[in-house]
């Protein structure tokens, strides 16, 4: 029997719809981007952590709580051929650093802050700013009750945008409290009397959830049930004063700072384990995509999961909406242009080229060298010229025969005073480095 063609052998094959290849020169951005979310956490003392992508199904069911939309809709779950354990990418952060501490016990020395560059996963209808392979800072401090360390995530929040060059006036602070366990369980049987009152207003998702997680229908963006939301029974009325009091101490020291912000009391965020304070950062800038940054306390989550009782308080910010935000309000990161790009006429010349650029990048230059891209070698001066100006660079090194004969290059700037040139001893390359950074 002949064999049958592969039809699609030569298919081009594509990235997975919602997940995003990011290349340069759109990766500088992200790296700026994450300079400066690492300078930020050494300041305020935060270290690094880092979770699987995969975790147990389980998981971010007891986790997040099984009627959310991340659970019933989003979650990329599977079960594993080898020995049939059910796993899911993790769609969200928290639930897998609280499962690590319990396991390592890596809180048995006292409190810890941590933080995370996490890529998350949710199976949505992909659109700008919202991705189904999608990228996140998670900022947790574990084993802190006090509301101090909520009001200082928060300022972490607004350190962060303003060390991005974001205007404070793009961008606003919502808050609210949560309380505790037996004030949202009265505050669930008042709401669930409401909605049954409107039941003809209901949608389905509204119905469907009203007795298992009725809280969750104050999230809906129905606009035929605004109404009736708006007019539900508000969960501040039923803090108690250590509830109350936990809110009222945060609100006094952004009120010391001077850091603005709305008591918005139907904010629930989206998650089952918050308690207590909660917390949103949104802009008006990206459309239905506005809140770039939120969180909350979360003090039962790590019994939740098999631990000890730890009190907990955390944030996550998306990285794609603040690139966009950045975008959006004309913040330019720095680009990635080299500060010269070297020119190689000939290949014998090459060794002397290279040694010459290490010595330069050892001195802190950036340095391109152009390289032979096919069989006609290393190519003209002419073309080696337009890929050195079409590379940003402020100078052009040229390691022609004349100045390798000489020991010498010819430094000739492309930018600033375009076309003045200079000759320097290659001996003396680090020195010319050492004032061209002293320029810079």
């Amino acid at each position: 029997m002949s064999e049958q063609p592969i039809a699609d052998k030569a298919a081009k094959l594509t990235a997975v719809k919602g997940m995003n290849d990011i290349l340069p020169p759109e990766s500088a951005r992200w790296e700026w981007f994450e300079s400066k979310v690492r300078a930020l956490m050494a300041r305020y003392a935060y270290a690094n952590v880092r979770t699987p992508v995969v975790e147990p199904t389980a998981l971010f069911v007891r986790g997040l709580g099984e009627v959310t939309d991340i659970v019933e809709k989003e979650m990329y779950s599977f079960v594993d051929s080898m020995n049939g354990d059910k796993l899911t990418l993790r769609p969200e952060a928290t639930a897998g650093i609280v499962r690590a501490m319990n396991e390592h016990n890596a809180l048995y020395n006292g409190p810890m802050r941590v933080w995370s560059a996490v890529t998350l996963f949710r199976h949505e209808r992909p659109q700008k700013g919202r991705y189904r392979q999608f990228h996140q800072i998670d900022v947790e401090a574990l084993g802190f009750a006090g509301p101090d360390v909520d009001a200082e995530q928060i300022l972490m929040c607004r350190a962060l945008l303003c060390d991005l060059g974001i205007p404070m006036e793009h961008v606003r602070l919502e808050l609210n409290s949560l309380g505790q366990p037996a004030e949202r369980m009265a505050h669930r049987a008042a709401l669930i009397a409401h909605f049954e009152a409107h039941a003809d207003v209901l949608d389905e998702d509204a119905r469907r959830r009203l007795h298992s997680n009725p809280l969750r229908i104050l999230d809906t963006k129905n606009p035929a049930m605004q109404a009736i939301v708006e007019a539900a029974p508000q969960l501040m009325d039923f803090l108690g004063e250590a509830s109350l009091a936990h809110l009222n101490a945060v609100r006094a020291v952004l009120d010391a700072v001077g850091l603005a912000y709305r008591i918005n009391p139907r904010l629930v965020r989206g998650m089952d384990y918050y308690n207590l304070t909660v917390f949103e950062w949104i802009t008006d800038k990206l459309g239905s995509q506005g809140t770039v940054c939120g969180g909350g306390r979360y003090d039962g989550l790590f019994e939740q999961l098999g631990g000890k009782p730890t009190p907990a308080v955390g944030w996550g910010m998306g990285v794609e909406r603040m690139l966009l935000l950045l975008e959006a309000v004309g913040v330019l990161p720095p680009g990635t242009e080299p500060d010269a790009y070297a020119i190689v006429p000939a290949a014998e010349a090459m060794p002397v080229a290279m040694a010459a650029c290490e010595a330069l990048r050892g001195a802190g230059i950036k340095v391109q060298m152009h390289a032979a891209t096919g069989a006609d070698g290393m190519g003209s001066m002419k073309s080696q010229f337009k890929k050195a100006d079409a590379s940003g660079a402020r100078y052009a090194l040229i390691f022609g025969a004349d100045e390798l004969a000489a020991g010498t290059v010819t430094v000739k700037a492309l930018r600033d005073g375009a076309g003045a040139q200079q000759t320097q001893a290659l001996a003396e390359v680090s020195a010319w480095a050492c004032n061209l950074q002293s320029r810079s």
